[in-house]
């Protein structure tokens, strides 16, 4: 890869701030190289191109953290960012004991295949041939596309002084297609890959468009309803129980959702949860932002609840022998916990989504969720909307759209009455970054569920 604008590759830019700052620090280095691509009624409406590298300091006192950032390279501003977090972390430490254990020490992390050559070339006219490919997919059918792509190469490194020196790199993109005909009526798709490569913008195009078909909408009243889930929509719910069930902060401090039922079934038997980094089919990294490698984390098995992941702080507060998994999302670990950012749903027996349809007689087909918010954190319990693909499953068949639908449902819940999932599996992912760019992803099946709380109708 080539240096950044100063001239140092991001390890070397790490041990630079290292050498400015004092005893009990980690300097995290960042540098996001990315394209992103928005369209809209099939045509392109904004392009930008990112180049920035981010230095964050991490000063341990005491058992408390404190981190300062920065996107200057300047010997003054690096010294003077340091600074900042050691007279934060000494303030903190005015307290008394914190509950941060220490910096990590130094220890073997492996290669993986989460870094594609030609992605991190960042070729705008791949995007562009992306675009053009679903605007005549769209076309086909009659309607105009919406969307995104963004392709990333994001490399970090972290020196520290316990003698941590890691640098890693990985590369992902990102498609997001939403098709709609002249009243409103709108198909969702999406890929996700470590290679731009791998995405098929045609494909995506086809996918959203072939689910606008023009029909009147049908109605349906609140109730419990047989539900076909497709893999955008099981990936959200899954991203959601790792927040709120998976977290090892909150399952120590009582509040998870598994707090005192490790051991217990929770799910149907056919229900297989891992946090799997070194699975080729998610987005890999070799490290976590402490600087821990990455551990793969059985978290349900044959349905019943086996661990939670962890960082640094959450196994400090967990006691006995619970030890860092490499789940820290931010350096020193996030306030908000750990959170499994690999997370594979082991696929089931069915051949397709008509082989989950098929037992249903009146039931729910959902493409994928959305505004979704936490009701009841220790019950999984959320609510949300349907969206972009809604239809009635009627004697084993998908028939009409349906008006999108308001749910307020339980994860765990609708993963104990899973009965079916495919064998297939997709790498799914929200996509969007609001700051930082940080890829990640859930490989899982599409399922089928007893029931689903449909509370109400929505526009």
């Amino acid at each position: 890869m080539a240096p950044s604008a100063s001239g140092e590759d991001t390890l070397q830019t790490a041990q630079r701030v290292l050498a400015l700052a004092g005893e009990d620090t980690q300097v995290t280095v960042i540098r996001e190289r990315s394209l992103l691509s928005r369209f809209a009624r099939s045509a392109p409406t904004q392009a930008t191109a990112v180049d920035d590298t981010t230095v964050e300091v991490l000063v341990v006192r005491d058992g408390h953290t404190a981190v300062a950032a920065t996107n200057r390279l300047d010997d003054d501003a690096l010294r003077a960012t340091a600074r900042r977090a050691e007279d934060a972390a000494l303030a903190s430490a005015r307290s008394g004991p914190g509950l941060h254990p220490g910096l990590a020490q130094p220890a073997p992390v492996r290669n993986h295949s989460g870094f594609d050559v030609e992605t991190a070339r960042l070729d705008p006219a791949r995007a562009a041939a992306a675009l053009r490919e679903v605007f005549a997919a769209a076309a086909e059918h009659g309607v105009e596309a919406f969307g995104v792509w963004t392709a990333g190469a994001v490399r970090t490194a972290i020196a520290s002084t316990t003698g941590l020196a890691l640098d890693d790199e990985v590369t992902d993109t990102f498609m997001k297609v939403v098709c709609r005909d002249a009243g409103g009526r709108s198909g969702y798709a999406a890929g996700t890959a470590v290679a731009a490569s791998a995405l098929d913008a045609a494909t995506l195009g086809r996918r959203a468009a072939a689910k606008v078909t023009g029909e009147p909408l049908a109605e349906l009243g609140p109730g419990i309803y047989p539900v076909v889930l497709e893999p955008e929509a099981v990936g959200l719910l899954l991203e959601f129980l790792g927040m709120l069930a998976l977290n090892g902060l909150a399952h120590a401090e009582g509040r998870g959702a598994l707090s005192g039922r490790i051991g217990t079934p929770v799910a149907a038997q056919g229900i297989d949860l891992a946090d799997a980094p070194r699975s080729e089919r998610t987005l890999q990294r070799a490290f976590d932002f402490e600087g821990v490698p990455k551990a793969s984390v059985a978290l349900i098995q044959d349905g019943v609840a086996k661990g939670v992941v962890h960082d640094r702080r959450s196994a400090a507060v967990a006691g006995g022998a619970a030890r860092s998994t490499g789940h820290a999302i931010a350096p020193g670990g996030s306030p908000w916990g750990p959170a499994p950012t690999n997370l594979v749903l082991a696929g089931g027996g069915a051949a397709d989504v008509a082989e989950l349809t098929a037992p249903i007689e009146r039931g729910i087909y959902v493409t994928r969720l959305w505004y979704v918010n936490t009701v009841r954190e220790k019950e999984t319990l959320l609510t949300g909307m349907t969206r972009d693909g809604t239809f009635l499953v009627e004697d084993g068949e998908v028939t009409r759209p349906l008006r999108n639908v308001r749910f307020t449902d339980s994860v765990l819940r609708l993963l104990a009455a899973t009965e079916a999932l495919t064998s297939a599996q997709r790498l799914v992912s929200e996509g969007e970054f609001y700051g930082r760019r940080f890829a990640q992803g859930v490989v899982c099946p599409a399922l089928r569920a007893g029931g689903f709380r449909v509370t109400g109708a929505t526009e």
